[in-house]
């Protein structure tokens, strides 16, 4: 009955076994847990899982550049690829000025600032430290993609992912980019981080499979400040194919409430299933590679009838695949009226998110 959702697809040099994607997201669990959820997910039916926020510089915390770290991610691989799934290592690069962070420390544990307020006063911290970046430590950072690519192949993922949004990002947007050397000004240049870490991941594994999460701003109403318009696809998508990618994952720009970029089923622009869908549509126009498809995806029957018509090719969810991870087994053992549909509360995802408790959902103890 979905027979496109269960087709085969080749991303670059990797095909996957059907078009379930998760999305990158940010977990906040430990260890054991976390490679547990991600197990679940894997053996639930999903064709590729893609691990979120791996940092292209050394960092604190789990770093594929420490010996901890490579070892931490060569078994969370190792978990996907038992489970029959591939995995995606999404190469991210932060653009919060940590020293302005430091600040705020006092404050935050006084319960003076809350934690979306601290938000707001980090995203006003991007525009100088993006505007004040010394070139040279953007060279430096550029090549860690090409040097994180290498030890992502090394640890067993299958392929990566260029992270559009953060520091891709913000050197993209005008909102926040304000240099004058040749990573400012127009939008070329203000592409060329973007386009130059493509370049360098390329360069690094030269058969290797490239994703690219495109940021997409809006107008008309504002959503997001980092990415680049709708209007700017057309320039950017052709010089990011040219540069290496080899696939596209479409996404609403960052920088803005975080229900913004995970809407609930009451947000007042973003209600409806597949709510971001119409930036794919755009970059369609520019490009014949594979485009996965984000936005509050749930339905089969919604999911199939979009790949089916083109406007994408991969569908990613994130919180549906929480909600429930057997959705891609029940979609293809025609039990769809078992599926647990994500409600879009924001509750305990989200809300452990910000709570810091980690990612969890509504129906975790529930499930047959």
């Amino acid at each position: 009955m979905y027979d496109t959702i269960q087709k085969k697809i080749t991303l670059g040099t990797v095909t996957l076994k059907n078009r379930i994607v998760f999305a990158p997201t940010s977990m906040g669990l430990k260890e054991e847990e976390y490679i547990q959820k991600i197990s679940d997910i894997a053996k639930g039916g999903a064709a590729l899982i893609i691990i979120g926020d791996v940092s292209v510089m050394p960092s604190r915390g789990v770093c594929l550049h420490t010996e901890e770290g490579f070892g931490y991610y060569s078994r969370v691989v190792d978990a996907i690829h038992r489970n029959g799934a591939k995995a995606c290592a999404q190469l991210h690069m932060s653009d919060s000025n940590f020293q302005a962070l430091v600040k705020y420390i006092p404050d935050v544990k006084a319960g003076k600032i809350s934690e979306d307020q601290l938000r707001v006063l980090l995203n006003e911290e991007v525009s100088p430290y993006i505007t004040n970046l010394p070139l040279e430590k953007v060279k430096e950072i550029i090549r860690g993609f090409g040097t994180t690519a290498q030890l992502a192949q090394k640890a067993g993922f299958d392929l990566v992912q260029v992270h559009g949004d953060r520091m891709c990002g913000s050197f993209s947007s005008p909102i926040f980019n304000k240099r004058e050397d040749c990573y400012g000004g127009t939008l070329e240049n203000r592409l060329r981080f973007a386009i130059e870490a493509v370049q360098e991941v390329k360069k690094a594994i030269p058969n290797g499979a490239i994703d690219f999460k495109l940021a997409v701003r809006m107008e008309e109403p504002h959503y997001g400040n980092a990415g680049i318009t709708m209007e700017e696809i057309k320039t950017a998508v052709p010089l990011l194919e040219q540069a290496g990618v080899t696939s596209f994952h479409v996404t609403l720009a960052n920088h803005s409430d975080l229900n913004d970029t995970i809407p609930p089923k009451n947000h007042p622009y973003f209600k409806e299933e597949g709510c971001f869908l119409p930036f794919c549509d755009e970059v369609k126009k520019y490009t014949k590679l594979p485009v996965c498809g984000v936005g509050a995806l749930s339905n089969p029957q919604f999911i199939e009838e979009q790949l089916q018509n083109g406007r994408m090719d991969l569908v990613g969810m994130c919180r549906q695949l929480i909600a429930d991870p057997e959705w891609g087994n029940k979609v293809a053992n025609g039990e769809e009226e078992e599926i647990k549909h994500c409600i879009r509360c924001n509750q305990k995802c989200l809300g452990g998110m910000k709570a810091h408790l980690g990612v969890h959902c509504i129906y975790d103890g529930k499930r047959k």
